[in-house]
């Protein structure tokens, strides 16, 4: 019933039959803006491909050349020939503008598809963390974080890799099959027929490979999440693995999402790598065909020596595009697949927006008091499940409010919908008087400093973790906070002492980490404190320590404290007792003591278990 901040479930097997041309249509409104710069490479492309075409042409022109300057029988006498070298320099010279033009037009294709689909896949990641900050915590709830971290890198990676070569394959494999096509056709058509009949079988095995291959690369990007969210769930909780005894299952959960990735990833590679033995062998079997057909035209006269020279080079030409184009497919399969992953998150429901709504907690010089009014809260985590029937309290500025009950009695979910990490299915909280829901969450947010159960503390210096994004700190304040929950000694005992930077050479107990963490909620200085068992990783005497200091930090503020250890709420001016979703008793510990009920009930075991 607490606010599920856990990892969620990991995603299974292809749900949908991939999109192609829906996806690849999103893919190309979002990268709309270079559309221009790729047009413009991908006809420099095909303009440096047209560059290779007419080469075997003019090859055939010089080869013809060389050939009227070889002796020659006429009526049984041996006639000498001079050779035109004027025409076959000029004939070499252009041959090598046009392919010294046909390697500049690729290269510049090829810078210019790079920046572009680099470009494309940077801002994919900028959206995609734009997005993590609009989505509601409702959707974490349910994906694990290593399914998103696969998005942000394996998926965008895939794309940004494959998007640029493929595009650019694909367009001079058209352009080279047709121009190939169209150049045999021009020398010889008898020949043209039979190169098309030995590569037509290639056609249809091709057609036969994408076809199947296509789902092992949607497959296989799924199978890489999978993998990803165990790996990351596992080592996040690699103490309780441990500690549970629960290797054995660990790994062999892994070896079964492992097994799948490994399955789908073979098969996909297998079969996109039959497509270049495949062409070449159809290739090598266009040549012989060429060769005997060729022979038999010539020695009857009808074609001459040259033709064969320039059709041995066509039928490369013609028949690697075969290859070319599978293998670009292939990779606009995988990019597509990746994309369908990408543009799905993408998608996903977000928090409305509230750039209309007017900032109006804290705003104008006019502190927050901080009184808090919960009006009748409804609340379920999903549609028809209500888990929050009827909350009602009042809390007036400076009041320190305790909310105590059994694990599941929804204690951590009113401090979520009170600070709107999930928005209530009925009634109001206020603040001030202002409902929260009539303001940027943003603005309410401004109004807390939390200290949670779980501790975060991030690679940096200790100053940067206390001060963190809270601008204007002064190193006295940090240094203050530090002293008041009895980490400064420490601190000073680290290499840098506040310069030394977080990592594995300077790690913190979790005990240290928690006393940090209120050191943050010190320095922040908000006008209503939140916290959620903040001393529940700390020893009795740090204990002490920390519930004197934030006696203190609670002086003028408005306070809620989430606790199970009862002891360390008595001074409460309220205790909301909580069980099912409803609070069943309500005030001060004296009160609800003399009350002999629920409250009386949980604080008496605790003092049993005490003695």
């Amino acid at each position: 019933m607490a606010g599920g901040m856990g990892h969620g479930r990991r995603r299974g097997p292809v749900e949908k039959p991939q999109d192609f041309g829906g996806v690849m249509k999103k893919l190309a409104h979002f990268c709309r803006h270079y559309i221009p710069a790729m047009i413009f490479a991908l006809i420099l492309g095909a303009a440096g491909t047209v560059c290779q075409i007419v080469g075997p042409d003019k090859l055939k022109d010089m080869t013809n050349e060389i050939t009227k300057g070889l002796p020659a029988i006429v009526h049984g006498k041996p006639v000498l020939r001079s050779i035109d070298f004027d025409a076959v320099n000029r004939i070499a010279w252009l041959l090598v503008a046009l392919y010294v033009g046909y390697a500049v037009l690729c290269y510049v294709q090829s810078w210019i598809m790079a920046n572009v689909t680099q470009r494309t896949a940077q801002q994919l990641r900028e959206a995609i963390s734009v997005k993590i900050n609009k989505l509601p915590l409702k959707y974490f709830d349910k994906v694990s974080y290593g399914d998103v971290l696969s998005r942000i890198t394996n998926d965008v990676d895939a794309i940004g890799q494959t998007l640029g070569q493929s595009l650019g394959s694909l367009i001079t494999s058209i352009t080279l099959f047709f121009g190939a096509l169209i150049m045999m056709f021009y020398n010889n058509v008898i020949m043209t027929l039979c190169a098309i009949g030995a590569s037509l079988l290639g056609l249809i095995v091709m057609g036969l490979i994408m076809k199947v291959s296509q789902k092992y690369f949607a497959q296989q990007q799924i199978a890489l999440g999978d993998v990803n969210g165990h790996v990351e769930e596992m080592y996040t909780g690699h103490t309780v693995v441990k500690s549970y005894c629960g290797e054995a299952d660990a790994i062999r959960r892994f070896e079964k999402y492992n097994n799948d990735l490994y399955v789908s990833g073979w098969k996909s590679q297998f079969l996109s790598g039959l497509m270049m033995p495949l062409m070449n062998f159809i290739g090598n079997f266009g040549y012989v065909v060429v060769c005997v057909v060729g022979a038999a035209l010539a020695m009857d006269g009808k074609i001459e020596f040259g033709v064969i020279v320039a059709f041995m080079m066509y039928i490369r030409l013609f028949t690697q595009p075969l290859s070319q184009f599978a293998q670009a497919f292939q990779n606009l399969q995988r990019c597509a697949a990746a994309s369908e992953r990408v543009f799905g998150f993408l998608e996903e429901p977000e928090m409305d927006d509230e750039s209309g709504k007017q900032a109006l907690l804290g705003q104008n010089g006019q502190p927050v008091r901080g009184d808090v009014e919960f009006n009748h809260v409804q609340f379920g985590y999903e549609p028809g499940k209500t888990i929050i029937h009827d909350f009602s309290a009042s809390v007036k500025s400076g009041q320190k409010i305790a909310i105590v009950g059994p694990t599941g009695a929804g204690k951590t979910t009113m401090v979520n919908l009170l600070m709107r990490f999930y928005e209530i299915s009925g009634g109001s909280i206020s603040i001030d008087g202002v409902d929260t829901k009539s303001v940027p969450r943003w603005n309410v947010h401004d109004q807390f400093s939390m200290v949670l159960q779980d501790t975060w503390v991030f690679h940096g210096t200790v100053r940067e973790n206390i001060a963190y994004s809270k601008p204007g700190v002064t190193d006295e304040q940090i240094v203050a906070a530090c002293k008041a929950v009895g980490l400064h000694h420490y601190i000073m005992s680290l290499p840098n002492g506040y310069d030394t930077v977080l990592d594995d050479k300077a790690s913190l107990s979790q005990g240290q980490k928690q006393l940090l963490t209120i050191a943050r909620a010190m320095v922040e200085d908000a006008p209503i404190l939140i916290l959620d068992e903040a001393t529940s990783s700390v020893d009795t005497r740090t204990e002490e320590l920390i519930q004197k200091a934030m006696d203190a930090l609670t002086v003028g503020r408005t306070s809620f404290v989430i606790a199970h250890r009862l002891s360390t709420i008595r001074d409460a001016d309220m205790i909301l007792v909580m069980n099912g979703g409803d609070i069943v008793e309500r005030g001060t510990h004296e009160e609800l003591l003399a009350k002999s009920g629920f409250y009386a009930d949980i604080y008496n075991s605790q003092f049993t278990l005490a003695q």
